[in-house]
C-alpha cells in the first residue's frame, strides 16, 4: 500500500513538472512569434535594429547598454505610448503582451 502511494506521488510529482516545463516553452515560443509580428521589421530578428527600415527610423539596438538598463516598467510604458517614430502598441496589444514583449527583449540581450 505504501509502495502504491509513493508511486502516485512520484508520478503526480513528473507530471506537474513536465506542465511547468511545457507551458514555459509554450510561453517563451509565443513571446517570440509576438516580437517576430510586432518588431522584427525595425529592430530585425535579433533586436539590433540593423534592418533597412530600423536604420532609417533609427531603430535601437534592444541589447544595447541604453535599453537594458531601462526599469521593466520604463520600457513597458515605451512599448505601450510608442515613442518618436516607434509605434504605440497600447491600444492593440493586451498588457500582458507588452510585459512578453518586455521579457523578451530581455532575453535578446542574454544572446549577445
Amino acid at each position: 500500500m505504501r509502495k502504491g502511494l509513493v508511486l502516485v506521488l512520484l508520478y503526480s510529482t513528473a507530471a506537474v513538472g513536465l506542465l511547468l516545463v511545457c507551458a514555459g516553452s509554450s510561453r517563451a515560443q509565443g513571446r517570440e512569434k509576438l516580437f517576430k509580428s510586432k518588431c522584427v521589421a525595425c529592430h530585425g530578428p535579433e533586436g539590433k535594429g540593423d534592418t533597412p527600415t530600423g536604420k532609417k527610423l533609427g531603430a535601437r539596438d534592444l541589447g544595447s547598454t541604453e535599453v537594458q538598463s531601462q526599469s521593466d516598467a520604463q520600457l513597458v510604458e515605451l512599448v505601450t505610448k510608442g515613442k518618436g517614430k516607434m509605434p504605440a502598441y497600447g491600444k492593440t496589444l493586451k498588457d500582458d503582451d507588452i510585459k512578453d514583449l518586455v521579457g523578451y527583449v530581455r532575453e535578446l540581450a542574454k544572446k549577445k
